[in-house]
């Protein structure tokens, strides 16, 4: 017999007897000089070809992709079986406006009195200032957008936040912002905001395009082969409803790593300890709302990009179902496992700028046939009915296996609190070939970032890429057309394992991250590092959603032992974004209080 090994069908797998394997990526961590010199050899035309196969082979790439015959036939993007509609929804009209989309989002949300945390103190008990606050703050003229611009550009200007070694942009126009922000004041000077959302500042990830400011991805060099004519279409509904841009924001160059390491323009350091990554790629999204400097930022979300730097920075980060958001003018369009999302302070933000910014394109509606996308009606205490019907799925295996029991325990607790305050049911789940779906989003991901760059690489671009970017793409230029194919096999197989657990729970719970903020290594601020072991870690829950397209968030549910935070991630079936978000807020309730950034920044300073 050779080495071939038929796979059964996937519905005909005993998933009683699957057995977790512990994921154990072997390759070398390097930082500075040894790093330099491991891609000079990897992108050698003899040796590099040689440590690639090894790296594969010794990885299991090589047998899995070679040596398998898999009955299911390819599904070259997500197609989801159609799905019961979600109960306790408010239904956004298919062609409703942004403005009027928001405005239904504010009346699922709890009632509150926002002159109340505008006055309080917040050291006292630190919160976050909501976009209600800003714009209750605006309509009781205890301040205007051009104050707080004012306070913003400060801020910015006084702590080198636009430029190294801690910066949060890639791009920052003050007069830009002050252009903005003056027109936001007079529709206020004159009674006509146009939305909750006027006067908000949000920040761009550098890889969504927002006019004028040129989109490089975290390169030196895209916006010189790619001009930006308008907004990306999130943005445009952003701006539709009144948001005012704060600029780009730094990332993980093209968005090629998980700790937002980026030597182009200094790495953006955690607002929770300086000297630890934000996660990535969307990085200088997360740190920019985690340090209090704007109450929510787009980014992408690929392989974990806003759910990871979210969980890292203590914010809540949110991955839509794939074609739920249009993903016209950003540098993901045309793939099938990133989207575009918001991150916030909190779960309410999420919920108004999700609502601003949802909408399938054309070809979505056509292929995909989405329904009517919805809101939960509730999320105050009538809404506990609804969360306490809500099954949790958890592979307890998969769950601990973390790099310190502090995440695997804090989110436990909660998982036991939701169980106790809302009777929610916790049901032991089963998920197969999760080695199989990790190699299955690489080849995904990176055939279909190799597709749209490769022409670039060739014109001579490849060397002004990062030392990490360029490991990673000697690996993706080593995928055949065969690895692309056989990777889609094992999505079709994964999409029925999945939706068979989504026949038993609604939900499937699990930490967003395997270890909390990662040290940054001195010398991997000039050069860059790769160490696939944090990846590996940083990644490890998230893929599925990428994969498959399914819709998950994370909330901070609290913090280790070193005071760094601690996500839940929360991943439904397709299109029910009501349900997870409904149980996030829940889950934010439950939440022991957050705790004040290091770097953190008031600027809504109304004496």
């Amino acid at each position: 017999m050779g080495k071939k090994h038929v796979m059964l069908p996937a519905n005909q797998v005993d998933v009683s007897v699957v057995k977790y394997d512990t994921e154990d990526i072997k390759a070398p961590h390097l930082t500075g000089f040894a790093f330099k010199l491991f891609v000079k050899m990897l992108e050698a035309p003899f040796i590099g070809p040689l440590i690639v196969a090894s790296f594969k082979k010794n990885n299991g790439m090589t047998e899995m992709f070679r040596n398998r015959v898999i009955p299911e036939a390819p599904m070259f993007k997500p197609e989801f079986p159609s799905q019961d509609p979600e109960l306790g929804v408010f239904t956004l009209g298919e062609d409703a406006s942004p403005i009027d989309r928001v405005e239904t989002a504010l009346k699922c949300l709890p009632r509150s009195d926002p002159s109340s945390g505008v006055t309080a103190d917040p050291s006292s008990s630190f919160r976050y200032w909501k976009i209600r606050d800003f714009a209750y703050a605006y309509r009781s003229k205890l301040t205007t957008p051009s104050k707080v611009a004012e306070q913003i550009i400060t801020v910015i200007e006084e702590f080198r936040y636009d430029r190294s070694p801690t910066p949060l942009f890639v791009t920052f126009d003050p007069n830009e912002l002050r252009k903005q922000a003056a027109a936001s004041t007079q529709r206020f000077e004159e009674g006509n905001p146009l939305s909750v959302l006027d006067g908000i500042f949000v920040a761009i990830k550098d890889d969504i395009d927002c006019f004028p400011h040129p989109t490089k991805g975290g390169t030196t060099w895209m916006h010189e082969v790619r001009s930006v004519e308008k907004d990306a279409v999130p943005v445009s509904r952003l701006r539709s409803c009144g948001a005012i841009f704060l600029g780009k924001t730094n990332m993980h160059e093209l968005g090629m790593g998980t700790t937002g390491n980026n030597s182009n323009y200094g790495t953006t350091r955690n607002p929770h300890a300086p000297d630890r990554y934000t996660g990535g790629s969307s990085s200088g999204s997360a740190a920019i709302v985690a340090s209090g400097l704007c109450s929510a930022a787009l980014g992408t979300d690929g392989g974990g990009s806003v759910r990871i730097p979210a969980s890292l920075c203590g914010v809540v980060g949110l991955k839509t179902t794939y074609g739920q958001t249009d993903m016209k003018g950003s540098l993901c369009e045309g793939g099938t496992v990133a989207i575009i999302g918001p991150i916030t302070s909190c779960l309410e933000d999420a919920i108004l700028v999700y609502a601003a910014i949802l909408g399938s394109s054309a070809a979505t509606k056509i292929s995909l046939n989405p329904p009517p996308p919805s809101l939960p009606n509730s999320l105050t205490d009538k809404g506990e009915d609804t969360i306490g019907s809500i099954r949790l799925g958890k592979y307890t295996k998969w769950f601990n296996d973390v790099h310190s029991n502090d995440i695997s325990d804090k989110c436990e607790e909660i998982l036991t609190l939701l169980s106790k305050s809302h009777g929610c049911e916790l049901v032991e789940i089963v998920v197969p070939e999760l080695e199989e779906m990790r190699a299955a989003h690489l080849v995904s991901i990176g055939s279909e970032t190799m597709s749209s760059l490769t022409p670039h690489c060739e014109d001579g671009k490849n060397s002004k890429l990062n030392y990490d970017t360029r490991t990673s793409f000697t690996i993706f230029r080593s995928f055949s057309a065969s690895d692309y194919v056989t990777a889609q096999c094992f999505r079709r197989r994964l999409m029925y394992y999945h939706m068979e657990i989504f026949k038993k729970v609604d939900v499937i719970v699990t930490p967003t991250t395997g270890m909390t903020a990662p040290v940054i290594p001195p010398e991997a601020l000039k050069s860059g590092e790769t160490n696939m072991q944090v990846s590996a870690y940083l990644m490890r829950f998230v893929q599925a959603a990428n994969l498959l397209g399914f819709p998950a968030i994370s909330v901070p549910v609290g913090y280790d032992k070193e005071g760094l935070p601690i996500g839940l991630q929360i991943m439904g079936r397709p299109w029910a974004e009501s349900t997870i978000l409904r149980l996030a807020a829940a889950v934010e309730e439950l939440a022991p209080n957050k705790k004040r950034p290091a770097l953190f920044h008031d600027i809504l300073k109304t004496d």
